[in-house]
């Protein structure tokens, strides 16, 4: 090989900025290829090309196998005694080389090393940008709309390619080629063809970013930034919290005139956003997260993860916002199931579970109407309250005395009692159907739980939703939508 390829691979590595092994190893791909073409493409070939002086050895192989065994590949393997003949210390497993002439690197050669060249450098370039953006992954950075490609921005940053998707625009965003513009790098990963940087401008956390960037005291951990849900392009709401008493979140967040908080909804486009104070307490949280909408009273259903949160009549239209989106956004942001009622539908619904409690506690421990109604006042829900329940403190409730409180702790605890072992002859009683037991990722376990609460067969489960399947049992929401799709699939076959 002569010296001025040698040069070549230098001005290549140098122009492209890739390492220079990189260029030799294509060098060596080609030299192989070429070697192949003239020898044989199963053979095993190995080129080392010396990376000063530009001279190259070529190399075939061969592995030992024991005599008597097939051969599965004739052209790279050698029985024992064969090898034995060229190499004294070759073993089973080893290899056997011999050198081969080199072929010349002539035009063909040459230009197969090219395109090998020009391959390994495109490669090589991807997996630099890969390494250079990995770490920027989860920022804001910024660049130039290049190009659309079917709703799609492509954006030039130095020498990478980034994309935003469609989906991952602010709606109703118009962005055209020669548009400057920011966006969250959400993710950096190898793909075969085109942009390795995703971007987003619809996710909460772009909100978070360019708030702290706003904002001096949330990057000098003054304030925290403690959660963000968005309508993009329409409405958002942030959470912050002070760790200094005497700084208002809010307010630093705002700025004077609204000057921090006017710069990102110019970013974004118009959004407007709601600045509310996290607090430990989740009701406290709900309630502000509703804001401007003045809550009445709130109850908390630990069970459900859920609030019912109960607004004057004026006030529901602001608690709901248009089109539920003041609602969503604060049961995005704080975690919980937020339900908005009126005075009136927060009576009706109490009145409507006291009476449910009411029936309940009669059936179930044999108590008049009147009784029923007391244990239901005094805050009591289900029997096991009424089995575990300190006998102290029910022996605070005006009415009970202590004979009463033993006999109703006895017959709530007895009640359970039949419950259980009700339910566990059901389980051992009820046998699912040999179609729901070989839907894909169904095991026995879950099909005995599915039948005892009578769903028998694939068809019953493919009528359910998926969170009516999680209230039945207890498995994640992905396996409840993988399960039911399997057991739906003949409905489109």
């Amino acid at each position: 090989m002569s010296r001025e390829l040698l040069y070549l691979a230098d001005a290549v590595a140098h122009e492209k900025d890739v390492d220079r092994e990189v260029i030799f190893q294509a060098l060596e791909a080609s030299l192989v290829s070429a070697s192949k073409k003239k020898y044989g493409q199963d053979w095993d070939i190995r080129v080392d090309l010396d990376r000063k002086t530009g001279n190259y050895v070529t190399y075939r192989s061969w592995t030992v196998v024991e005599d008597g065994q097939e051969l599965a590949f004739p052209e790279q393997q050698m029985h024992l005694h064969e090898a034995l003949q060229r190499d004294p210390t070759a073993v089973v497993g080893g290899k056997i080389t011999e050198e081969l002439p080199a072929v010349e690197f002539g035009r063909i050669a040459a230009q197969s090393a090219k395109q090998v060249i020009f391959q390994r450098v495109r490669d090589a370039e991807r997996d630099r940008v890969v390494a250079d953006y990995a770490f920027r992954k989860g920022e804001v950075i910024s660049g130039l709309v290049k190009r659309m490609e079917k709703g799609n921005a492509i954006v030039e940053m130095g020498r990478a390619e980034a994309i935003l998707p469609r989906e991952e625009m602010i709606p109703r965003e118009a962005i055209r080629p020669g548009d400057r513009i920011r966006a969250y790098l959400q993710d950096v990963r190898r793909v075969p063809k085109g942009p390795q940087l995703f971007l987003s401008r619809t996710c909460p956390e772009l909100l978070i970013k360019l708030f702290s960037q706003e904002v001096p005291e949330i990057a000098n951990g003054i304030i925290d930034i403690m959660g963000a849900a968005r309508d993009p392009g329409l409405r958002a709401k942030l959470a912050v919290r002070s760790n200094e008493a005497r700084v208002d979140p809010v307010g630093a967040c705002v700025g004077m005139r609204g000057n921090r908080v006017q710069t990102v909804v110019n970013e974004l486009r118009g959004e407007r956003v709601d600045i509310v104070v996290w607090s430990a307490d989740p009701a406290s949280y709900v309630i502000n997260a509703l804001s401007p909408a003045e809550v009445s009273s709130i109850v908390v259903d630990e069970n459900t993860h859920s609030m019912d949160v109960v607004v004057d009549e004026g006030q529901l239209s602001l608690a709901i916002g248009r089109g539920g989106q003041n609602v969503r956004l604060a049961s995005q942001l704080t975690g919980w199931t937020i339900n908005i009622l009126t005075e009136m539908e927060a009576r009706q619904k109490r009145e409507a579970e006291d009476t449910r409690f009411q029936q309940a506690f009669m059936e179930d421990l044999g108590i008049d109407a009147d009784l029923a109604m007391l244990l239901v006042e005094e805050g009591f829900t289900s029997l096991e309250e009424v089995a575990y329940v300190p006998i102290a403190e029910m022996l605070e409730i005006d009415g009970l005395d202590e004979d009463l409180v033993t006999e109703l702790r006895r017959r709530a605890r007895d009640r359970l009692l039949s419950k259980a072992i009700a339910a566990e002859e059901q389980i051992h009683s009820s046998k699912p159907d040999d179609d729901l037991l070989a839907l894909p990722g169904m095991d026995e376990a879950l099909a005995q739980q599915l039948a005892a609460r009578g769903v028998l067969t694939s068809e019953d489960l493919a009528e359910l939703g998926a969170d009516e399947l999680q209230e039945l049992v207890d498995i994640d929401g992905e396996r409840a939508k993988a399960l039911i799709m399997a057991a739906r699939a003949p409905w489109f076959s």
